[in-house]
């Protein structure tokens, strides 16, 4: 990755781009819901190694994608925020049924 991205708007294009097989994309919205859902539960059952579980599946999956699936080295390792800030926006992207337009833009063809 290009140490010049300076700004957020500079690094969500080359995330998108980073992440253009669909298979990276829905296993890291699964490590994404997974994370999630095991704060949830350790907020109201109050195990703190669920907390340690939830990093381990959030982060477990995207990387496991990134090394399988694209082959590239996850974002994370050099822009850490601004990648756990892409991996839910992404998510509501994919959600919301907008995120074919964020591919588009970032110059991500389609079924890559």
């Amino acid at each position: 990755m290009a140490s010049r991205i300076s700004t957020y708007a500079e690094f969500w294009p080359f995330y998108l781009r980073e992440h253009a097989a669909p298979l990276t994309r829905q296993v890291h919205a699964l490590g994404t819901g997974l994370g999630l859902l095991l704060l949830l539960v350790a907020q109201v059952l109050g195990p703190w190694w669920l907390v340690l579980a939830a990093l381990m599946a959030g982060y477990g999956f995207a990387w496991l994608s990134h090394m399988l699936v694209e082959r590239n080295r996850p974002a994370s390792f050099k822009h850490p925020w601004w990648s756990l800030i892409s991996d839910f926006r992404m998510a509501w992207c994919m959600l919301t049924g907008t995120l074919g337009a964020e591919l588009a833009k970032a110059g991500v063809t389609p079924g890559r």
